[in-house]
């Protein structure tokens, strides 16, 4: 089984606190529907965290995903291409990204065997 487990922090833009409030509300309201577009990704687990450190907001994107899912970029799904929207708004692209260094990973047995079952699909 290949799968990759990540975290990775992202810069928000100055001033764009109440549209990332706005981005969460969005994607929590449309759940059923940003649930539907993970299984092209191979996005088993896909989790958003939100901290201010030193006046600064961050977003912070914990995810478990399966080899050769398809780009969010991608997607023709339009909660997807919103998603996308927000995005290019609130992130500072400039400030780059940082993915914290895994040191480990504890899967539990049955989890990686269902996501065996999915990558077979």
């Amino acid at each position: 089984m290949n799968y990759t487990v990540e975290l990775t922090r992202f810069k928000v833009k100055a001033g764009k606190s109440a549209v990332v409030d706005e981005w969460m509300k969005f994607l929590n309201s449309h759940m059923e529907e940003t649930l539907l577009t993970l299984e092209n990704e191979k996005m088993y687990v896909e989790t958003i965290f939100r901290e201010t450190l030193d006046g600064q907001e961050y977003l912070y994107w914990y995810s478990v995903q399966g080899v050769g899912g398809r780009a969010v970029e991608d997607s023709d799904f339009e909660i997807d291409k919103k998603h996308l929207e927000y995005w290019a708004e609130c992130i500072d692209d400039e400030a780059g990204f940082k993915d914290l260094d895994t040191q480990v990973v504890m899967i539990q047995k049955p989890l990686i065997e269902t996501m065996e079952q999915l990558d077979a699909r």
